[in-house]
């Protein structure tokens, strides 16, 4: 028969192998996560490093793979896929963006902004069709107000680069132009684009529709006129033409100057010489820019002959000096000079003329951009309704 006490140390020995290995077990895990803490410290300051000695690419990529993807890092996987996205280099933020909706520990509200930021990888790679797929999904079914609101913004976006004008509307009003400026204004000419399209089909009766819906949701839509007298044009109706053309300097003196040559054409077709006369001098007090100096010089030099459009120019460039006029002016010297004094004002004029043709005619008063025609769509920043003409002593 065992001894008692030797059967008690034994038992005793047992449970304290037991205890120790469970000690042991413990600081082993402990010791693990601790080493793994460190592991990432080390990838976050060696990333660090590369950015400090601008290497950035190498700098994302030992944040990527330092970064296990769960609840805590989807927001940073975002910003790293948004980087890549900025740095022109979609491709990857999608291989990033696709992986976190491929991981079952997204939340819904963290699958919709991931769904979000895939569209727009998308649309910066031109891949319209999955973009369009993603957005309406999100736009159906969003949770989220303020995601399902960039969706919409997205989508409109998406549809105004297809020239989609009717679908780009359907999604904005009322609710997105109600709470954005710009937005408006872009909803007033994607009605125009539908009222071109509609003349160029030979409805005037939609066009004008989409004129007056324009009108309604932005008054200040200059290109609503423009496209009206064009109508009235192609009716004979050069009055009326006349009429919508002149409501454009009540809605931005600055877009004034576009209005010239219609406004000449149709007190020409209506052979009333004194009416475009009366007109010019009425403008004149209100905003004289030089293209209409120049027009109504040359009409009285027509009429009343040399002297009466020299006055003229001469007291418009006092009160506003423009080199358009300096070089009109000459021309009208030229006319009257002595052959030893043409040679010098000839001189003159060749500088005068290189210098205009230096000069772009319209500047975009968003990002800057300048051009020889009128863009209603800004080619650069893609602003609606920006581009003006340049006015000014070298202007217009």
């Amino acid at each position: 028969m065992p001894d008692p006490g030797l059967l008690l140390i034994l038992i005793a020995a047992i449970g304290i192998g037991w205890w120790l290995g469970r000690m042991e077990r413990k600081h082993y895990r402990y010791r693990h996560r601790a080493l793994s803490g460190q592991h990432l410290s080390r990838d976050y300051f060696v990333g660090l490093n590369f950015l400090l000695n601008e290497q950035p690419d190498r700098a994302i990529e030992t944040f990527v793979q330092a970064l296990e993807v769960n609840g805590d890092t989807i927001d940073t996987h975002i910003a790293l896929g948004n980087l890549f996205r900025m740095r022109g280099e979609a491709d990857r933020a999608v291989r990033i963006h696709q992986n976190l909706l491929a991981r079952p520990v997204l939340t819904t509200e963290q699958s919709e902004q991931v769904q979000l930021e895939l569209a727009r990888d998308f649309m910066r790679l031109g891949v319209f069709d999955r973009a369009e797929r993603l957005l309406d999904g999100l736009v159906r079914q969003c949770e989220n107000e303020q995601t399902a609101t960039a969706a919409k913004r997205l989508m409109v976006d998406l549809f105004e680069r297809e020239k989609d004008w009717q679908a780009a509307l359907d999604v904005a009003l009322p609710q997105l132009v109600r709470q954005d400026e710009p937005l408006r204004r872009a909803a007033a000419h994607w009605h125009c684009e539908l009222a071109e399209q509609a003349i160029e089909e030979g409805s005037p009766g939609p066009a004008r529709k989409h004129l007056k819906q324009a009108l309604s949701i932005d008054s200040a839509c200059v290109r609503a006129n423009w496209i009206y007298a064009d109508i009235e044009h192609r009716a004979g109706s050069y009055r009326n033409e006349i009429r919508a053309l002149r409501r454009i300097r009540d809605q931005d003196s600055d877009m004034v100057p576009i209005t010239l040559a219609p406004i000449q054409r149709a007190f020409d077709l209506l052979d009333d010489e004194q009416g475009l006369i009366d007109f010019l001098y009425d403008q004149l007090e209100k905003a004289p820019y030089v293209s209409f100096v120049l027009l109504l010089a040359e009409r009285l030099r027509t009429r009343d002959g040399l002297e009466r459009a020299t006055r003229l120019v001469s007291e418009q460039l006092q009160r506003h000096p423009s080199l358009r006029g300096i070089d009109y002016l000459m021309d009208l010297y030229l006319k009257e000079v002595s052959e030893h004094e043409l040679e010098h004002l000839r001189l003159l004029k060749r500088h005068t003329e290189q210098l205009m043709a230096q000069r772009a005619r319209y500047r975009c008063k968003s990002c800057g951009f300048q051009g020889e025609q009128l863009y209603w769509h800004c080619p650069s920043c893609r602003q609606w309704g920006a581009i003006k003409p340049i006015t000014g002593l070298e202007g217009e």
